[in-house]
């Protein structure tokens, strides 16, 4: 399996490429920041690609939406200290084949390579729970309302963009209306799905199959 290794501190990608070659994988590459990933990654072709989040000039959640937009079947797992879960929905929407802290042991992340190899997805347990609990959650809130039920025209209009990462700003463009109007749409749209965030509001539409494809070569701008 052929690793190409993003971060921007060169110390942790030389530790890492270490790890991963004494565990006979091949680091093919390194990379500082997004942009560089991107072009690392057309010119090496690597099976996988570990990739931080917080980069300069691109950062790791959008490089991967590019990446996997060009190249769909290109494994890429996010290797990050952010435990945010609006990282970890932005990563799965974008197309990340998994999901882990910077914070683990050798042991656990080892081990994580092994489930690599068999092909299976790769999210820390912490996360994994958290994700699990969200959807869980989302399901109950189904139950009560069904899918899109009760929003308004408009409401799931403001719904679609703001799922796929658009700001107020760029909603307000997109529809013609003001970043007041968006706020107060929005505010409707969590009240009528009992939702708490933006990070659950995409959650939500990825579990309903509201968001775009991960190989989407277009995604919303003002992300």
């Amino acid at each position: 399996m052929r690793v190409l290794l993003v971060d921007d501190h060169a110390l942790f990608r030389a530790g890492l490429a270490g790890l991963l070659r004494a565990s006979g994988l091949e680091v093919v590459g390194q990379a500082g920041d997004g942009e560089e990933a991107i072009a690392k990654a057309r010119e090496l072709r690597p099976d996988l690609i570990f990739m931080d989040i917080t980069m300069p000039r691109r950062n790791g959640l959008e490089a991967t939406r590019a990446l996997k937009a060009e190249i769909p079947d290109l494994t890429i797992v996010m290797l990050t200290v952010s435990d945010d879960e609006r990282d970890l929905f932005e990563a799965i929407k974008s197309g990340a084949a998994g999901y882990l802290l910077k914070n683990m042991q050798q042991e656990e992340f080892e081990e994580f390579l092994e489930r690599l190899r068999r092909g299976e997805p790769l999210i820390s347990p912490a996360l994994a729970h958290k994700l699990l609990q969200e959807f869980a959650r989302l399901k109950e809130a189904e139950g009560r309302l069904s899918a899109r039920d009760g929003l308004s025209d408009r409401e799931q209009e403001v719904l679609q963009l703001a799922a796929r990462g658009a700001t107020n700003r760029a909603i307000a463009d997109a529809l013609f209306i003001s970043e007041n109007t968006v706020q107060f749409h929005m505010k409707n749209i969590l009240a009528k799905l009992h939702l708490r965030n933006r990070g659950e509001v995409i959650a939500w539409a990825f579990a309903h199959g509201l968001l775009p494809r991960t190989d989407d070569p277009h995604p919303p701008e003002g992300t």
